[in-house]
């Protein structure tokens, strides 16, 4: 299985735009987030940071979207519009939070993440969302070969309730660990 290097996977992130990392940034936390923690994140300064959160939340502003920028107490995240709440509750598949469904979606944009990566991402209320995922089945939990951290991976269940159809030319966890 051929992996990008650290330098590839920054020149694949840096040709978004800042407001596009942000908006990433923000989509993944799922958490309230500091200008510094952005900063941080984006490598970036927090003046860049709080100019890019400006053309983001215009952005928004601009088009006839679900989605809006909200800042409280110098913490910025990305909400659902007041009101839409209950037309997306209906329309989930499973009975997942918000939260839970965000680290649902990181472990699915990736494939396979190690445990530990996911928390660096998701932050420590990950761990809470793991066992609910592994309990219900939509991801599976299998020991690193080296190392103390876990593989995630998605389970068949969720490619069922989802449609998704698995990747098949990926290797198993345990094939490449």
């Amino acid at each position: 299985m051929a992996t990008d290097s650290p330098a590839q996977e920054r020149d694949e992130v840096s040709s978004f735009s800042l407001p596009a990392r942000l908006e990433a940034i923000l989509y993944l936390k799922g958490r309230p987030v500091t200008l510094k923690e952005m900063a941080e994140l984006a490598n970036e300064t927090e003046e860049l940071i709080e100019q890019a959160l400006l053309a983001l939340t215009a952005g928004y502003a601009q088009r006839d979207t679900a989605l809006e920028i909200q800042e409280n107490n110098g913490r910025y995240s990305l909400q659902l519009c007041p009101g839409l709440g209950e037309l997306v509750h209906n329309l989930l598949p499973v009975d997942l939070s918000l939260a839970t469904l965000r680290t649902l979606a990181t472990i699915a944009l990736k494939k396979r993440i190690l445990q530990s990566e996911l928390i660096d991402i998701r932050g420590s209320g990950a761990y809470d969302h793991i066992k609910e995922l592994v309990a219900q089945n939509f991801i599976e939990r299998k020991r690193q070969s080296e190392g103390r951290s876990y593989w995630l991976t998605l389970s068949e269940k969720f490619h069922r309730t989802f449609s998704v159809l698995p990747d098949l030319g990926s290797a198993e966890p345990s094939q490449v660990a």
